[in-house]
């Protein structure tokens, strides 16, 4: 069985993070969605929040699993027993830093294997920061999450 990781804080998770996970599932049989817990970022959401939004949108989907996680990202693809890391990419600015963290992370573990997955044109612009300043001045957010996102932020207390 082939399986891959994709992580990030998903705060909240996207169109283009779900963009990026269905076109994981076109490649591998078991996507692992790991909740980042980032220390050098202020989250305006919990971890568990964060995972609970993902797990809606995958709810009818077996083939994803979310986890949580604070370590190295190479002890994760150790513990689940896949090299394989996908990163999604906006922009040449994404892409200068993800190949940063992937030759620290090969530094670690000669196995470790990242895939890079464009965005879509039409989600170029689309950020979890672009969807907290929707939220923090008011503004429609709703097209740039997918529904069940869209549904949880508005029972939520932050928005």
């Amino acid at each position: 069985m082939k399986k891959c990781v994709f992580a990030g804080t998903f705060d909240p998770f996207t169109l283009g993070h779900a963009d990026t996970v269905n076109k994981c599932l076109a490649l591998f049989d078991e996507v692992i969605v790991a909740v980042a817990e980032n220390k050098q970022k202020a989250c305006m959401f919990s971890a568990e929040e964060r995972a609970e939004m993902v797990r809606a949108v995958y709810r009818e989907e077996p083939r994803v699993r979310v986890a949580l996680w604070s370590g190295a990202i190479v002890d994760l693809l150790k513990r689940e027993n896949t090299p394989f890391y996908v990163r999604g990419v906006r922009n040449t600015v994404d892409l200068e830093y993800e190949n940063a963290a992937f030759y620290a992370s090969r530094d670690l573990d000669k196995t470790f294997i990242t895939l890079y997955v464009p965005a879509e044109k039409d989600l170029l612009h689309v950020s979890s920061t672009l969807v907290k300043n929707c939220i923090a001045f008011g503004k429609p957010f709703e097209q740039y999450v997918p529904g069940e996102v869209a549904r949880i932020l508005k029972r939520g207390s932050n928005v």
